[in-house]
């Protein structure tokens, strides 16, 4: 099925795509790559939370904001693309989770962003991980990630 075909399914909005708010784009392309910088959450699908996961907010909420900067990233996907139907894989997932120090529950925060992927585009979804605890995060949002993805064409 069809991304575009599955998130209208699915009855997923995407919010406006991001903007650079620095000197950097929000997608590379070289060859048949593209990576994202690293995208925080946005508005759109829930509250939108401030803080370190384990101090100020639960694994749940941790989970909820790695949803929405996946929402984010598929939206600035889509804007790159013209149409996610054109994403053959993501390749690679970084995940960088705004923890308390005792943290050690980054790999559950980052299933958000990574279950909302395979619910999109299936078993093509599926990508390799890295899911990391920072002391901070810019304007302390709770989660960051990037992504590597394989395009056809």
């Amino acid at each position: 099925m069809s991304a575009d075909k599955r998130l209208e399914e699915l009855g997923i909005e995407l919010p406006a795509a991001a903007t650079p708010v620095g000197n950097y784009v929000t997608t590379v392309q070289t060859g048949n790559l593209i990576f994202t910088s690293g995208h925080g959450p946005g508005q759109g699908d829930g509250p939108l939370y401030k803080g370190q996961v384990g101090t100020d907010l639960t694994i749940e909420e941790g989970y909820a904001s790695a949803r929405q900067v996946g929402l984010c990233l598929l939206a600035t996907l889509q804007n790159a693309l013209g149409s996610l139907d054109r994403v053959k894989r993501i390749v690679k997932l970084v995940g960088f989770v705004n923890s308390a120090p005792s943290f050690t529950e980054q790999p559950a925060v980052v299933n958000g962003v990574s279950d909302l992927l395979v619910e999109v585009f299936g078993d093509d979804g599926r990508h390799a991980r890295s899911a990391v605890g920072m002391v901070q995060l810019p304007g302390s949002i709770p989660v960051e990630v990037e992504l590597v993805i394989e395009i056809d064409g």
